[in-house]
C-alpha cells in the first residue's frame, strides 16, 4: 500500500530545505515557500513541505536530517525568517515529532531549539526560485551552503539518498 503523509519543515534557506529533501528516496515532492503557524508564530518563514511515501523513509529519518542540515540549536538574530520548526498536520503527528525531538536531544551538545507547531498556513515561492538547487548546481551560493548538507546525507544517510540526484557531488 503507498501511504502518502506530509511534514512541513523549517530551518534555514528554503533553497537548502529544498535540496535536501528533494534527494531523498521515498520523497514524492517538496513544496518550497513559507509556512505559518498560530499565535506567536503566525508570520510566514521559509520552509518547505514534504510529502513522503512513508513506507519508504518514516520520520524519524525526517526529522533527523532535517535537524543535522540546519543550525537546530542556534536561536540567531534570523529566526523570525528562518524559523527552526516542524510544522504538523495532526495532533498524532505533533506527538510523534515531539518525541522524536526529544529522542535526538542527546545527540547534540547543546539544547535543541526546533519548536514543533500545528502547520496553519502555506505560500509557494515564486516559481524562478523553485527547484534552485537543480537548477543551479554550480552557483556559488549552492556550492557553499547546499553542497555540505548533500555530502552529510550521502556519508549518514545514504542508504535513503537518491544516489542519481547526488551524482554530481
Amino acid at each position: 500500500m503507498n501511504s502518502i503523509s506530509k511534514i512541513a519543515l523549517g530551518g534555514g534557506c528554503h533553497w537548502c530545505t529544498e535540496a535536501v529533501f528533494q534527494s531523498l528516496k521515498g520523497v514524492e515532492k517538496v513544496e518550497q515557500g513559507y509556512v505559518a503557524s498560530v499565535g506567536e508564530y503566525e508570520s510566514f518563514s521559509e520552509a518547505v513541505i514534504v510529502h513522503f511515501n512513508s513506507n519508504s523513509v518514516n520520520l524519524n529519518i525526517l526529522i533527523n536530517i532535517h535537524l543535522l542540515t540546519h543550525k537546530s540549536t542556534v536561536n540567531h538574530s534570523m529566526r523570525n525568517k528562518y524559523r527552526s520548526a516542524v510544522y504538523t498536520f495532526s495532533e498524532a503527528q505533533h506527538l510523534e515529532v515531539d518525541k522524536l525531538i526529544e529522542s535526538f536531544q542527546q545527540d547534540f551538545d547543546q539544547e535543541l531549539v526546533t519548536s514543533v507547531l500545528p502547520f496553519s498556513d502555506f505560500k509557494a515561492s515564486r516559481e524562478a526560485i523553485q527547484n534552485y538547487y537543480q537548477k543551479n548546481p554550480e552557483k556559488p551560493f549552492c556550492e557553499t551552503f547546499i553542497n555540505p548538507k548533500l555530502r552529510l546525507l550521502l556519508q549518514q544517510f545514504s542508504t535513503y539518498t537518491d544516489q542519481e540526484k547526488l551524482k554530481h557531488l
